[in-house]
């Protein structure tokens, strides 16, 4: 399922200062930069931008068309737990050319499945890493640089949750004090989706289940679970960017979730299934009780 880059840094070539000159990392990335500390959050960050250029990449034992200068500078602060993994989703086959902290030049070309590159850091260094997003064909198209600690943003070639899309069941906006207390929703839980992208357990949908809008206050928690005959889990982004989940803190195989410091804002509520079946279930978001 995974790439380590623990086999391709071993192997990394090292190039020559006159081979190098081709891919200048020097030169200001064309689609920018960020700079990230390990735990960083949203998970992933991802960059819109144009695959390819009209430099072979082979000039240093990788695959595919590059431009000049780097597509987008990572400075990245390791820590001990979280490997760093780069990937790229697109319509085009495309490829990873990353110039990493000690000067070692690492890629790859269809890890992530679909045609998409993947590298993953299994031991990242602290420093700059610039990244080159090439064409395999040579020829310029739109694609998204995914950067996580987590996930590789073609999610192992079964998709990704998605956010920004309106949820199936709904919504609703609430306040702390609301009443009725539970708000239940009715909804069917499962998807195609390995949850386990974001870390989590249970097969999910693509688009949220439902989305919750909430205006926290500082004494109430807020406690989101499951009441199913299936066994559920619970998948929520919050507003941060963030994500929870669980699988079994409920009764009877269903999930719950407890924020004791509830952030206001957006959460996007997935309901998954252990065993990828869609079952009717009911989702219950409360401030005093789980199911």
């Amino acid at each position: 399922m995974k790439t380590t880059i623990a086999l391709i840094a071993s192997t990394a070539l090292i190039c020559s200062a006159g081979v190098a000159n081709a891919q200048d990392f020097t030169l200001e990335p064309g689609f920018g930069s960020v700079s990230l500390e390990n735990g960083f959050t949203p998970d992933p960050y991802d960059v819109d931008l144009v695959s390819g250029g009209s430099i072979d990449a082979a000039t240093i034992g990788c695959a595919g068309m590059i431009a000049n200068a780097p597509d987008f500078r990572l400075d990245y602060m390791a820590g001990d737990i979280f490997p760093l993994i780069l990937s790229v989703t697109s319509s085009s086959d495309t490829t990873l050319v990353v110039n990493m902290p000690d000067g070692n030049w690492a890629c790859d070309d269809d890890s992530a499945g679909d045609l998409n590159p993947m590298l993953e850091f299994t031991q990242p260094m602290s420093g700059q890493y610039d990244i080159w997003v090439g064409a395999f064909g040579g020829g310029n198209e739109e694609a998204t640089l995914h950067i996580s600690e987590i996930m590789a943003g073609a999610s192992y070639g079964g998709g990704m949750p998605d956010f920004s899309l309106d949820p199936t069941f709904g919504s609703v906006d609430l306040q702390s004090g609301f009443e009725p207390d539970p708000y239940n929703v009715q909804l069917t839980s499962g998807g195609g989706i390995d949850a386990e992208v974001v870390g989590c357990a249970g097969m999910i949908a693509t688009a949220p289940d439902f989305r919750l809008n909430y205006a926290a206050s500082d004494i109430l928690p807020l406690i989101i679970s499951t009441m199913s005959s299936d066994d559920t889990t619970l998948v929520i982004n919050q507003p941060d960017g963030s994500w929870i989940c669980d699988d079994d803190s409920g009764e009877n195989f269903n999930a719950s979730v407890n924020i004791a410091s509830p952030m206001s804002g957006q959460y996007d509520i997935w309901v998954g299934s252990f065993f990828g079946d869609n079952q009717p279930t009911t989702l219950s978001i409360s401030e005093l009780y789980s199911n």
